[in-house]
């Protein structure tokens, strides 16, 4: 971090190191073949490994009567499956519930990494992810909706809500037409991205505030009170982390709900 590497404290003749852009830059730290690996790709890849060995070891021998293992795993499933998809959905959330514990819990698990020592970064402060992400969803969207409701039906699903006026459709059409395809995906993405990036940076002005203050008997106070900050904020974020993984699951089982709709 560039307030450690510098030395920079108050009183100095140097500047507060803001966070900026930088923050968010990473130098690749191995490269396989053709292919770099840079800190948030390596967060990305172990979080992926956790996720899938925490459920593979929790179910790879389940027992009628679960063990603690067995028994927490059941827990977080029955919470995406009857809190999410059969509260969202309905019955005929069953077959998506793979695809909505994957991303409620690869998506918790990305953001936790923010007050993981050593990482100390949500990976889905890196746009990148949460596009990725989203698009995942984008395509299930459009694949429930067009299988659902076939070539026509799926049109008259993404543009034409039931029971208005015809001459409202002139305008209302293209514009559900542009909230469905185009704007859903979008903001799903920036969403996620901007809660992480925020949160990140927030940590990382009142961390930097707190190196940055130390060396005086006045700056001490100040430096403390930037540590309390620091402290209060990530056991803030550790909340939000939680609550961005529910909202993008909930809101990807709505738009799922949406296209099993029969359009009107």
């Amino acid at each position: 971090m560039l307030a450690f590497e510098t030395d920079c404290h108050l009183f100095q003749d140097c500047g507060y190191p803001a966070p900026s852009v930088w923050s968010f830059i990473f130098e690749p730290m191995f490269s396989i073949g053709p292919v770099d690996f840079d800190k948030p790709m390596l967060l990305a890849i172990i979080s992926t490994v956790v996720v899938i060995g925490f459920f593979w070891k929790a179910f790879a021998r389940p027992k009628v009567v679960p063990g603690k293992f067995q028994m927490v795993a059941e827990i977080l499933y029955d919470f995406v499956r009857k809190g999410i998809a059969r509260e969202v959905i309905g019955k005929k959330g069953e077959r998506f519930v793979p695809l909505l514990v994957s991303l409620f819990f690869f998506v918790w698990m990305m953001n936790l990494w923010a007050v993981v020592p050593l990482a100390q970064l949500p990976a889905t402060s890196i746009i990148s992810y949460p596009v990725a992400l989203a698009l995942v969803v984008w395509v299930t969207y459009m694949t429930v909706t067009f299988q659902s409701n076939g070539f026509v039906g799926g049109i008259r699903n993404l543009c034409v809500p039931g029971g208005l006026p015809k001459g409202i459709y002139i305008l209302l059409t293209p514009l559900e037409l542009l909230s469905n395809v185009f704007v859903r995906p979008f903001t799903l993405a920036v969403r996620l991205f901007a809660n992480m990036f925020a949160g990140h940076v927030l940590i990382l002005v009142f961390l930097i505030g707190t190196w940055y203050t130390l060396g005086t008997v006045i700056g001490t106070f100040y430096a403390v009170t930037s540590l309390f900050m620091t402290l209060l904020i990530t056991a803030f974020e550790i909340f939000i982390q939680a609550l961005q993984a529910y909202v993008f699951t909930v809101l990807t089982a709505t738009y799922i709900s949406g296209a099993l709709e029969e359009a009107h």
